[in-house]
């Protein structure tokens, strides 16, 4: 990636960039004339193929003055915010969870697990990304009303300067969220502290370094930005036919064609009012959780009917994607390849890039088909997952056979994990992870399984590794997927009003999860659903369908801490014998105190600007 440097000819202010792996905000300072603003810069978005890529100009020096006569280049400041947000690849923050480990030993997350993490050293820190960010998207609102966004067209620039503006709130407000849920958390006092809250750029004449604002106020701030985004915002982008289908905000004030040339489907993967709707119900499922509900106003029933906002659009029910559950997998590689003309799966709301790539293999294949195998799944996700009948492994009715244990088991469990005799790879290579069998067998060479497990989720299994003939293959990354959203309203439809209240939705969580399970194979009646009769038993089994549908999609982590539930799970594995014997055993122990519920403010921010730091700490 190329860095633009644009240097800045405006009269009252001069910029740089400031702070060493903290704030890293655009700080200016009242100065004499030709002063210089230094800023890392793309300048041009093309939606070639209607695909989100991101290509930055060419190193050039630019005055201010010249963004409000150059179109692109002031789209660059907007474009800085798409380009801090996660671009196409996985943290792997399971592997410091109870449900994965991995034996990569230069893995950060293997290291906070086990007793490293600290304010000093914080793989989840989204401090400086998250900033940086909202410091471009306000330097863009503060101007865009000045950008001669077209040359052509009485009312084109009005439309160019509101999406300008939907983008810049909805992506400020993502990044808000980002940063809440990351870093926000109790004092040593009792309150439930946020983040410091910037909505213009931040300039030495004012107080840049404010403090950090109240839980709920950071809530309202995004609130406020996603209600913005949704008014400047079209639903989709996508062409329109007739001027009957202009929006009564611009009619008879532009033509069809210019209303395709703002609002198009050439813009599809920009943010749109749809997609800030599905972020609105990821805030709200936050804000509501166990982990943080004492020190905001946002309810359950907020959460629930936030999320149904948007399943409701996408046809409630019937809109579940019937290959929801392996969405990733080859059996979808025409509908993956199929991406880069711009249109979504129906399991994916907002998504990265389309990319040739093997990153994924080469990480997580076992090794005996050249891969690493960093991400081992643990015995407890194994054991999550229920019977094909419904029953967990634990109930009398299930079922279960300890002696043969992948027998007759919830489909998922085969689409997402490699066990042991699984056929895996562009050759159905049989995978053996018995103690001394092969390479892949647990503990036999340092990429071996820790836990005689491997991850088969993500992975595109017509990628071949072999030296001799290596192959790439088309990937991505949701955003945000639909699955994730119809467990939201789940949770949230559970908790406010039982396992059967709809609200007015139609649908209830005990409907979702029997979708969703009937989807992944689980045989139907699913006599177990039905015996659930209260809001306890069915939250568990709401929060463990949510770990099964979204393992190894950094969901876990985050999970566990907004519900205040058990970080410290040891992470247990399968060792199966020579004589093959299964015997389960403590592979890792997870060392959390209870304060690590909430993540740190990075420590060289408190010791710069005198952040109040959560506590423990």
């Amino acid at each position: 990636m190329k860095r633009a440097c644009i240097e800045i000819n405006k009269n009252s202010y001069k910029s740089r960039l400031i702070g060493t792996g903290s704030i890293r905000l655009l700080r200016f300072n009242y100065v004499r004339m030709n002063t210089k603003l230094c800023i890392l810069l793309a300048l041009l978005l093309v939606f070639a193929g209607c695909e989100d890529v991101l290509s930055p100009a060419d190193e050039n020096n630019r005055e201010l003055e010249s963004i409000y006569e150059d179109a692109a280049f002031a789209e660059g400041l907007l474009l800085n915010g798409y380009l801090r947000l996660p671009q196409g690849s996985y943290s792997y923050s399971d592997v410091a969870t109870d449900d994965a480990v991995t034996n990569n030993v230069n893995s950060s997350y293997l290291l906070i697990a086990t007793g490293r993490w600290s304010s000093m050293f914080n793989p989840t820190d989204e401090w400086t990304r998250c900033y940086a960010a909202i410091q471009y998207l306000n330097i863009i609102l503060a101007e865009t009303d000045s950008v001669k966004w077209a040359l052509t067209g009485k009312y084109v620039k009005e439309m160019f300067n509101d999406r300008t503006k939907g983008e810049a709130y909805g992506l400020r407000a993502y990044f808000m969220y980002y940063l809440l849920r990351a870093h926000g958390g109790y004092t040593a006092d009792g309150q439930l502290m946020g983040v410091p809250i910037y909505t213009k750029p931040v300039y030495t004449t004012e107080d840049f370094t404010k403090p950090r604002s109240t839980f709920k106020e950071c809530l309202e701030q995004i609130y406020s930005d996603l209600k913005l985004a949704e008014s400047y915002l079209p639903l989709d982008f996508e062409d329109i036919k007739d001027s009957l289908s202009i929006p009564a905000k611009y009619l008879g004030k532009t033509t069809v064609s210019d209303y395709n040339r703002v609002f198009g489907a050439y813009n599809h993967q920009r943010l749109t009012a749809r997609i800030v709707k599905g972020i609105r119900a990821k805030v709200s499922l936050l804000a509501a959780s166990p982990a943080f509900s004492q020190g905001t106003s946002v309810t359950w029933e907020q959460a629930a009917n936030d999320a149904a906002e948007v399943l409701n659009l996408n046809g409630g029910l019937a809109g579940i994607a019937k290959n929801g559950w392996y969405w990733f997998s080859k059996a979808n590689a025409s509908e993956i390849g199929a991406l880069a003309k711009g249109v979504n799966p129906p399991e994916v709301l907002w998504r990265t890039n389309v990319v040739d790539d093997n990153a994924l293999e080469i990480d997580n294949y076992p090794p005996s088909l050249y891969g690493k195998g960093y991400v081992n799944p643990t015995q407890n996700l194994v054991d999550a997952f229920p019977m094909a009948n419904g029953y967990p492994i634990s109930d009398p009715n299930s079922g279960y056979d300890a002696n043969n244990p992948y027998a007759n088991r919830d489909p998922r469990l085969a689409q997402y994990i490699v066990v042991n005799g699984s056929k895996v790879g562009p050759k159905n290579t049989k995978i053996f992870t018995k103690v001394g069998q092969t390479k892949d067998g647990l503990n036999s060479i340092s990429t071996s399984t820790r836990t005689g497990y491997y991850m088969r989720k993500l992975l595109r299994e017509d990628v071949n590794l072999d030296p001799v003939s290596i192959t790439k293959q088309k990937h991505y990354v949701p955003r945000i997927r639909y699955t994730e959203l119809y467990l939201a309203y789940a949770e949230a439809a559970n908790e406010a009003w039982g396992p059967d209240g709809t609200g007015t939705n139609g649908y209830s969580a005990r409907d979702v999860i029997a979708a969703i399970r009937k989807r992944a194979g689980i045989e139907q009646p699913d006599a177990y659903l039905a015996s659930i009769n209260n809001k306890e038993d069915m939250r568990k089994l709401i929060r463990n369908e949510r770990r099964l549908e979204l393992c190894f999609e950094d969901f876990r982590f985050w999970d566990l801490r907004r519900w205040k539930e058990s970080i410290t799970e040891p992470a247990k594995g399968m060792m199966i014998t020579a004589d093959d014997q299964y015997v389960i055993n403590t592979v890792e122990n997870r060392q959390y105190s209870d304060y690590m519920y909430y993540g740190p403010i990075p420590n060289s921010e408190v010791l710069k600007w005198g952040f109040v730091q959560n506590a423990g700490w």
